[in-house]
């Protein structure tokens, strides 16, 4: 079947990956195809959920496949594939092997769509993005890695229930790198336009802060098999959504950083405008010193866990 419409290819049909290509097929975002090596599993999935539209009013045609040629001319494609977090496991722990399957899946998307805008969801964030880049060669407006909108959605929720408040008024973002090294930036949240310092007391703040960071670890504590896919899910096609249709949303991702917060050639969480033309800004915001404090310590996490890259010889 031959559509018109946007195209989104998923690669990986895990949780995260089937998640992803439910909320966009149910958000009518484009046609999806979901990508794995077991070719079973992905098709299988896709036709659950092709036969899904019908009940939920959704004109998303999935398909699903082992084969890259079945992406050509993806517009957004979205990067789950690797092996997830176990308990006791750090998302660093899972580097050597998800970098080798991250350098796999940028062949195939290299070689069936050239133009597309690329999100990184795979695990350690910030090195899998920068893996990608390098693999793609594409330019950093294309290359973009989800995790600050996973963490500020862990850290806006958080706050809701705390104040018991619709989620819909909490507004907050954090920066720098994905997992024990992000930096919750409270200052600048607020509920309603209220600023948060406000409303709640600096050591209720500080244990939701310190909720957001382990935030990951929480679930696959809960879980014992495996690691949380509906909110990332979610938190994936939300850029996806804002790319496919030019919101010009401003929203925390990762992102290749050249020289903004006197940072260069790392992924690193930071406000970005999302639009057709993918990563269409960096905005920078004035840092206090804690807040600067907190943003060197991440990047030195992140700087080290790239080095760590090098040494693989991949």
């Amino acid at each position: 079947m031959k559509h018109n419409r946007k195209k989104i290819s998923v690669i990986g049909a895990g949780f995260v990956g089937s998640t992803c290509a439910h909320w966009a097929a149910a958000k009518e975002l484009g046609d999806v195809v979901l990508v794995d090596i077991n070719d079973g599993a992905a098709k299988g999935k896709a036709l659950d959920l092709f036969e899904a539209s019908p009940v939920e009013q959704f004109d998303s045609y999935v398909t699903g496949t082992a084969d890259y040629k079945d992406t050509a001319g993806s517009d957004v494609v979205i990067v789950t594939a690797g092996i997830p977090r176990k308990p006791g496991m750090s998302r660093d722990d899972l580097l050597s092997t998800n970098a080798k399957i991250v350098k796999d899946v940028c062949k195939g998307i290299k070689q069936f769509s050239p133009d597309a805008t690329v999100i990184v969801v795979s695990n350690p964030l910030d090195a899998m993005a920068y893996v990608a880049m390098r693999e793609l060669g594409f330019p950093r407006e294309r290359v973009i890695g989800m995790a600050g909108v996973l963490d500020s959605a862990r850290f806006r929720s958080f706050v809701a229930e705390e104040l018991k408040v619709s989620v819909k008024d909490v507004q907050a973002f954090v920066l720098g790198g994905h997992g024990d090294t992000m930096v919750p930036m409270p200052r600048h949240c607020s509920v309603g336009g209220v600023p948060l310092t406000e409303m709640l007391s600096k050591d209720r703040l500080e244990a939701l802060v310190t909720r957001t960071r382990n935030g990951g670890a929480e679930i696959v504590g809960l879980l014992k098999t495996g690691s949380a896919y509906y909110a990332p899910s979610a938190s994936a096609v939300q850029m996806a959504e804002a790319i496919l249709k030019d919101q010009k949303r401003v929203l925390p991702c990762a992102a290749f950083l050249k020289g903004e917060y006197g940072i260069k050639d790392l992924f690193i969480g930071v406000l970005c405008k999302l639009g057709g033309g993918g990563l269409e800004k960096v905005i920078e915001v004035q840092l206090n010193d804690t807040e600067r404090a907190g943003l060197e310590n991440s990047t030195k996490a992140v700087r080290e866990l790239t080095e760590a890259l090098g040494k693989l010889n991949l």
